[in-house]
Order: structure tokens, then C-alpha cells, then sequence
């Protein structure tokens, strides 16, 4: 599929002139760092060095006083605590590192992570009436609960307190809870709005440590966790969460916590993580238990604390993973066999599909490649106790939430945020919902919505890279949202020697312009330009810079993410 390259609006002059001058770098790098809102010396000091003290005041979260209030009440008085929290990668380990901290105060404390086939996601009714049978009077609930108002109401009939520690969009109404720790709630002046909801968590932790005048240490030895759900659940990597990552990172390659140890080890790499590293690596897995068995295995791997007993639970967890891997890959031609026998995208903006039979733990996954195969908002529906349970994927730009709003009259429940979704429904309402899905995409989507972008931060000569050129690139990581890798394009470029296909798809070459040293460069699934790209006919590639490990031998190399062939 052809994407569109969008260069990126120029920066203030006088900023990039200042950058480069104080900084003493290149122009072109000066002039993203201005583009990601850096315009003063300072400024650049604590996006390259952030520090710790940078994080902010917990207690400037609404409720949070309230939260540290009660905790200690329950303390105090021996109570009972349940922390509860969703199966996926940022749902167990919020769990796990509010249930390891508090552990250190109470015996009396426990952990559930809903059945995700059986209950769904959220605050369940079997969750709370478990809590109930056990003598719990506090749940501490972690990256769900904003909206379960229903719930709330039903355990404040039974006596147990609610505090909700989340980071999704609020409704109209916030729940009854003792208190609601959520900076996207309206009434929250907490400065940073982004948060996972394990970094919900460890502001509590923070809180409390805070509070009682204890070691930072406390807290901060969950950053690797925090770092892993920041990675996976795909929030902004700025601000707060680019301290939380960049410290979880460097706890994580140094000393991290003996389950994500292990689980580094299963992966057969153990050093020099990266932020997409952890994406591809350990978040699949984590998230395995969750999808083909159950979230207490991963929460188990996380707070082990002996290394045979993590090295036993990580490989329990690799095998659920290839299980996983063999049931997405399986669903996913399913799907594709069905949009080709049904016709489903002709004419459409939207892609619906639906198989009584298909795994609930992977439509997630599965939604997600046919997203990326189609470029579309896409909705992929299995059957779950008697209802219609489906994951919903949206292309960037367009708010996927607002338009499943639309069509909330035919739901019996959704939630999530604008690129991701999940929602059931009765079975005889599919026909209708998918029409009305159809309708209002169609009328609320651009055309340029459904052809995938590369954005281009910057054109550059191939002359300007060098080794302090990559050196200053790599200290603007962890990339991620909205702090993603520099892509740069480089014009009238030819190749040398002949490009060749490594695997089945990837294009590995080496390219040159006047002037320019040779640079090793590799496409990935751009396989294609084997046979398009011409000897001496110059193109232009836009591309990341990277280091390639070879044998320890370390070097650069261009990532190239799209050619042009000159007419």
C-alpha cells in the first residue's frame, strides 16, 4: 500500500539557530528538537538528563489524600485488601506492583485479575462478591473502574470500600467510590494527563511513601514494571512518562525485578532492551497469559522473587505465548478468507467480521493486523456468553471511541480510547451496528485517513551522519508516542553494488549520494524495489538511523521506511 509522506512543519528560526549554537549541534537535529517543543537550553538539558526529582507531586492528583487515607485507616485496623486490576500487560502489572508494595505493610492483602472469558473486562460482579466471601473491605482497584458505577454502587451495598486508580476517559458521572485517582477526570489539576494506569499505582505508592517519610527506594524499585506497562498500553512517551521509562529502562538492563528477569531470559535476550524491545518481546507475553489462560500467570511471574520459580512461571508463560502465536495466525487467515469470500470492503470504510468460534483472548491482535493490512477501522466479533464480544482498531487520526458513541443505542457496553476499543452486543443487533458503524465512519472520516502517512521530520544530506549525529538521536529515546524516532529523507541517493532480498520480503542495500560515504540501509517488507530501482537512476528514501550489531561489531545503518523512484 503507498503511503503519503508528510514533511513536518518548519520550526521558529531563531529557536533552531539557538539550539544549535548552545547544544553545539547539527541544524537539522536542532530543528526537531524545536519541533518536539524544546526551545531553551534547560528545556534540552531535561529531555536528554531527565532526573527523578522532575516527577511530579502525587498529592496534587485529586482523591489522592483521600486514597493514602484510607489505606492507613485499613492498616491501622487489620482491614482486609483486595487490588484488583484488568489481564492485560498494564492491568497485571499494576497489580503486581501494588500488591508487592503493599505487601510490606499488611499480610492481610491479596490480588484478583478478572477471568477475561468469563467476566470480561473491569470490575466485575464475581470479583466483588469473591471479595465479599473473603471478608474484604477495601479494593484498591488498578487500570479499570472509571466507568463501573454499577459495581461500585453494588459493593458499597455490601461495605466495601472502592479506591480506583485509573487512567481511562471518565463518564458524565464518576463512580461512588472513597476515591477516584484519574488525571483525565475534569476536576483533576494533576499536570500530566497521560499516565499508564501502573504509573496510576506508583503515584500511590509514591504518595504513601511520601506520606510516611519513607526511602524513595520503596517505590522506585517498580520503575522496570512501570516502564513495561508504558511500552505496551502505547501512551505518550513524554512528560512524566519519558522520566518513568527512561529510569525503568536502566533498571531493567541493570537490575531488574526477578520475574521480568526471567522472562528476558525465555526471550534469549537479556541486555540492551529498548523500548521496542519490550513491545515485541515481553509485552506478547505478558499478555499471553491473559488471552489464552489466565492474568494471574503473568502477575505470579512478576512478583516471584526466587529465580527458579521465575524461570519455571516465564517458560509456562512462552509456551501460552507460541500458543497464542498459532491461534492469532490461525484467526487472522480466517478473517482474510472471509473479507475475500464476502466482499466486506468494497465500497466500505469500515471492516466488521464475525466468527462464533474465534479465541476472545486474540480478536485484539487479529483486529490489529487487518487494520494495518486494510488501513481502516476495524471491529473483529467473537461469542461470549451469549453476547457479541469484539476489539475495535482505528488508523491514526481518527477517534475510534467517538464513532462506536454513535453507535452506543446498539451496544450493551464499550469503552476504551480513540485508537482502541472493546465492546459487546446482543447477537441480532450485528446487522445494525455494523451498517450504522459503517455510516458514521464514512461521514466523519478523511479520505487521507485511510492511506497510512509517514511523517518526516527532517531532510538531510547523507554527508551530515556521522557518529556524534547518531549518538545525539539515540539520547532523544525512549521513543514512542509522540516522541517517536527521527525519520529523515535523503534525496537523489543511488544504490551500490545490487540491492538483494533477505527472507521473503526485506530489501537490503547499500546507498550513496555525491559527496556521501556508502551507507548500509534495509527495508523492511520493501522487497518489491528488487527489481524497480535501476542502476544510476536516483530515488529518494525516507529512513530511521540505527545501530546494527553484528558479532559485537557495531555500525550504522539506515532503516529505510519508503522509496520514490524519480520520474
Amino acid at each position: 500500500m503507498e503511503k503519503r509522506w508528510v514533511q513536518a512543519a518548519g520550526a521558529d528560526q531563531k529557536t533552531i539557530n539557538l539550539l544549535a549554537q548552545e547544544l553545539n549541534i547539527d541544524q537539522s537535529l536542532a530543528g526537531i528538537l524545536a519541533q518536539r517543543g524544546i526551545t531553551s537550553f534547560q528545556e534540552a538539558k531535561d529531555f536528554f538528563r531527565p532526573q527523578l526529582s522532575q516527577l511530579h507531586d502525587p498529592f496534587l492528583m485529586k482523591d489522592m489524600d483521600k486514597a493514602i487515607n484510607r489505606i492507613d485507616t485499613a492498616l491501622a485496623a487489620g482491614e482486609k485488601i483486595l487490588i484488583y486490576g484488568d489481564y492485560d500487560v498494564d492491568g497485571t502489572t499494576s497489580v503486581a506492583l501494588a500488591f508487592s508494595f503493599f505487601s510490606q505493610f499488611t499480610p492481610h492483602i491479596e490480588y484478583y485479575i478478572p477471568d477475561r472469558h468469563k467476566e470480561g473486562y473491569g470490575i466485575s460482579t464475581a470479583g466483588i462478591d469473591y471479595a465479599k466471601d473473603k471478608g474484604i473491605t477495601l479494593i484498591i482497584a488498578l487500570d479499570c473502574g472509571i466507568k463501573s458505577n454499577d459495581k461500585i454502587s453494588y459493593a458499597n451495598s455490601l461495605k466495601i470500600d472502592f479506591i480506583i486508580c485509573d487512567h481511562h476517559l471518565p463518564g458524565d458521572e464518576l463512580p461512588e467510590a472513597v476515591a477516584v485517582l484519574d488525571p483525565k477526570r475534569n476536576d483533576c489539576s494533576y499536570p500530566f494527563k497521560e499516565l499508564a494506569g501502573c504509573g496510576i499505582g506508583f503515584k500511590l505508592a509514591q504518595a504513601y511513601c511520601i506520606q510516611h517519610h519513607l526511602p524513595a527506594e520503596n517505590y522506585e524499585q517498580y520503575l522496570d514494571m512501570v516502564m513495561v506497562s508504558i511500552a505496551a498500553d502505547i501512551v505518550p512517551i513524554v512528560d512524566e512518562n519519558r522520566t518513568l521509562a527512561y529510569f525503568g529502562l536502566i533498571k531493567l538492563n541493570e537490575k531488574p525485578c526477578t520475574g521480568l528477569k526471567a522472562l528476558m531470559d525465555s526471550c534469549g535476550k537479556n541486555k540492551d532492551f529498548t523500548i521496542t524491545d519490550v513491545v515485541f518481546t515481553l509485552a506478547p507475553r505478558i499478555n499471553a497469559a491473559g488471552r489464552m489462560d489466565h492474568g494471574n500467570q503473568a502477575v505470579k511471574m512478576l512478583l516471584c522473587t526466587e529465580d527458579e520459580l521465575a524461570k519455571e512461571q516465564s517458560l509456562f508463560i512462552n509456551i501460552q505465548n507460541s500458543d497464542r502465536k498459532t491461534s492469532d495466525q490461525n484467526i487472522t487467515a480466517e478473517a482474510l478468507a472471509l473479507i475475500d469470500e464476502s466482499e466486506i470492503l468494497i465500497n466500505k470504510k469500515t471492516t466488521v467480521v464475525y466468527n462464533e468460534s474465534w479465541n476472545k483472548g486474540v480478536i485484539g491482535i487479529v483486529a490489529s493486523r487487518l487494520t494495518e493490512k486494510y488501513y481502516r477501522p476495524t471491529i473483529v466479533l467473537t461469542l461470549s456468553n451469549g453476547l457479541l464480544t469484539g476489539s475495535a482498531r482505528s488508523v491514526p487520526g481518527y477517534d475510534l471511541y467517538e464513532a462506536l458513541l454513535s453507535c452506543a443505542d446498539l451496544l450493551e457496553q464499550f469503552g476504551g480510547h480513540k485508537f482502541a476499543a472493546g465492546l459487546t452486543m446482543k447477537q441480532e443487533n450485528i446487522e445494525a451496528f455494523s451498517e450504522r458503524f459503517e455510516q458514521v465512519v464514512s461521514a466523519t472520516i478523511t479520505e487521507d485517513l485511510l492511506c497510512p502517512e509517514i511523517f518526516i521530520d527532517s531532510e538531510i544530506a547523507l554527508s551530515q551522519i556521522d557518529g556524534k549525529f547518531q549518538r545525539i538521536i539515540a539520547q532523544m529515546a525512549p521513543f514512542g508516542p509522540m516522541n517517536p524516532a527521527p525519520v529523515f529523507v535523503s534525496k537523489e541517493v543511488v544504490y551500490v553494488g545490487n540491492p538483494y532480498v533477505v527472507g521473503t520480503k526485506h530489501l537490503k542495500l547499500s546507498i550513496k549520494q555525491q559527496n556521501s560515504a556508502i551507507f548500509e540501509a534495509i527495508g523492511f517488507g520493501l522487497a518489491e524495489f528488487e527489481n524497480l530501482l535501476q542502476p544510476n537512476v536516483p530515488f529518494s528514501v525516507c529512513y530511521t538511523i540505527e545501530e546494527n550489531v553484528w558479532k559485537e561489531q557495531k555500525r550504522l545503518q539506515l532503516n529505510i521506511k519508503a522509496i520514490k523512484i524519480h520520474n
